[in-house]
């Protein structure tokens, strides 16, 4: 136990409280975590990706140029370019051309390639989105860890402060002969007891707010800290729609949705790409070239034999697929497959979202209900617990009897914050569902 409260006062004097530091809102780690997420910065890389692929699609449209040059030097037998006698002298040649190839037909396949890196792109784009959803939820569920656990450890130490001012009281009592020392001892244990719920919520408060920054990537615990705020049950109609309303709903705007349907498009373009390798291609070619030897002094200087000897060639090259292993019609069939079972994800991910928004409705109507159970249930263990006071005070009730009122106070208390915040996180995930963005207010 006294290595335990050294190891919670070490980590303690990292969160320890100054008038700098920084108190995060839900907006404010929210909209950090989105912005320095290391899976986002990757998915963001992926989308710059995507507009490089599209920028190679139209760039397989445009005519290529290429241009070429070669200085050789041959000493020995050769033939002189001029004469095309053999010689032993060395010879100096320098030739040079430009190239240009376009492809005019590819069965559509450049066009379509253009297309699916536009919906690369768009894919892309929803995976980035779907990526900032889920850190949304995982930051709220996480901040309100955090809110949960300083709601508790406030009750905890209200709990011990009201427990300590009853050992003093009972000390005095028993000092005095009124009250045996049996009362006294079941009030230490007491003590004993929430002192050490003080020093678990304290050690449970410390390791979510280490979560959370966690979350957001923030090294620098000892300086961070969510803003003291409490928190009522939000005002909500979300209960007023139906299940099947707020997946219909959820449909039209969920990226993880729309992510899906872009994988189901890609797989469709690439199948009508794959179709294309059936068809002729025909590629048109433009050649430039000339040359230059220092055996052809005849003809004049290095400019003026670049100028005779350049010439020009052009036309067009037909390739017609006749057999090549099967593989064009295998790579149809591939995609064919890769189209199905992009449907088949897309129908579970639409039956997921379906399934997560009905287990959300629930969550939401019961933790509703467990939350005001709690509430009446800490009412009445109120109501028993001072009337068990009044009764311990005048000496009509023994300190085992009062303790167990205590502790029922105590869980209900305990209990009413649990719930509170469950039905919290319930809700706003039902409502992040039904398009509503992420807020305590």
């Amino acid at each position: 136990m006294r290595h335990t409260l050294t190891l919670l006062l070490i980590i303690g004097s990292l969160f320890s409280v100054n008038g700098q530091m920084k108190k995060w809102t839900l907006e404010e780690c929210v909209r950090y975590a989105v912005d320095n997420n290391l899976t986002v910065e990757q998915a963001e890389l992926d989308l710059e990706n995507a507009k490089i692929d599209e920028s190679d699609a139209i760039g397989a449209l445009i005519p290529s140029l290429n241009g070429s040059t070669t200085i050789s030097s041959n000493t020995g037998l050769s033939f002189n370019p001029a004469t095309n006698e053999p010689t032993t002298n060395t010879i100096l040649n320098v030739s040079g051309g430009l190239n240009s190839n376009l492809t005019l037909f590819d069965g559509l396949r450049n066009f379509k390639r253009i297309q699916r890196a536009k919906l690369s792109g768009i894919a892309s784009q929803y995976r980035l989105d779907n990526f900032k959803d889920d850190i949304r939820l995982n930051v709220a569920n996480a901040y309100l860890q955090v809110l949960s656990n300083k709601e508790a450890l406030k009750v905890a130490e209200a709990q011990f402060a009201v427990t300590e001012q009853d050992l003093k009281r009972t000390k005095e009592l028993v000092e005095s002969g009124v009250s045996p020392r049996g009362d006294l001892l079941e009030i230490e244990a007491t003590a004993a007891n929430q002192e050490q719920q003080v020093v678990n919520g304290e050690s449970l408060v410390l390791i979510s707010k280490i979560s959370l920054a966690q979350l957001l990537q923030i090294t620098d615990y000892e300086n961070f800290d969510i803003a003291e705020e409490s928190f009522d049950i939000p005002v909500s109609d979300i209960l007023s729609n139906s299940p099947k309303v707020i997946f219909d709903k959820a449909l039209s705007f969920r990226n993880d949705i729309k992510f899906s349907q872009a994988n189901v498009d890609l797989a469709s373009k690439d199948l009508e790409i794959a179709k294309g390798a059936r068809y002729p291609t025909i590629t048109g070619f433009f050649n430039y070239n000339t040359r230059y030897s220092d055996q052809n002094n005849i003809f004049g200087g290095f400019f003026d034999q670049l100028y005779i000897f350049d010439g020009i060639s052009y036309g067009a090259q037909l390739n017609v697929p006749i057999f090549n292993g099967w593989s064009a019609r295998n790579n149809v069939k591939r995609a064919k497959i890769s189209v199905d079972i992009s449907k088949i994800q897309l129908d579970q991910q639409k039956l997921q979202l379906e399934t997560n928004i009905q287990q959300a409705y629930v969550d939401v109507t019961t933790f509703l209900k467990a939350y005001e159970a709690a509430e009446k249930t800490l009412e009445a263990r109120r109501l028993a617990y001072d009337y068990a006071k009044e009764r311990f005070d005048v000496g009509l009730m023994n300190a085992f009897d009062f303790s167990q009122a205590q502790s029922r106070l105590d869980n209900a208390e305990a209990s009413v914050v649990r719930t509170k915040y469950d039905y919290i996180f319930r809700l706003k995930i039902l409502e992040f569902y039904f398009g509503i963005p992420l807020s305590l207010n």
